[in-house]
């Protein structure tokens, strides 16, 4: 529930976690420590990419100073509006669903959840949707427009 304090701590911050713990225990430079730490770097990665991308569309939608602390989520966060949980949540996953923004296989994350909250309170989620929908389309390959409208190609995230 978004109420509860430990739901800011996504799957995705716990299998990192884990990840590093578990790559700690390793003898350094070993054959498992070199692949978990791969694997720590290509997470990291990926999840930066997801963070740069939403933030390239607040700052399409004039949030250049405010992109940053829309995107800001701590265990102190909170959902601004409870009767918005449930809008937030059917536009997270259209995002998920029908943009590139996320990669196919990234379980959705509770942190993006305030961030769209956060745009239905500043009554920008359905303009984010439109920008989203033609930055990131779902097919991969399909031109987009980005960077002062120049025709760009849509990039996957790197692989693991």
């Amino acid at each position: 529930m978004p109420h509860d304090v430990s739901h800011t701590e996504a799957d995705d911050d716990r299998i990192l976690y884990n990840l590093i713990v578990v790559r700690n225990q390793q003898a350094k430079d070993s054959e498992e420590w070199q692949k978990l730490n791969y694997d720590i770097y290509t997470l990291r990665q990926i999840r930066r990419e997801v963070r740069n991308r939403w933030k390239r569309i607040l700052e399409d939608l004039g949030f250049q100073r405010e992109a940053d602390s829309l995107l800001s989520v701590t265990k102190l966060s909170t959902i601004s509006d409870s009767k918005n949980t449930r809008k937030a949540r059917e536009m997270l996953l259209r995002l998920a669903e029908e943009t590139n923004i996320f990669p196919t296989s990234w379980e959705l994350s509770e942190r993006y959840l305030f961030v769209v909250d956060r745009l239905i309170a500043l009554d920008a989620a359905e303009e984010f949707f439109k920008i989203a929908s033609r930055t990131y389309p779902k097919k991969p390959g399909v031109p987009c427009l980005a960077d002062g409208e120049k025709e760009l190609h849509c990039l996957p995230f790197p692989s693991p």
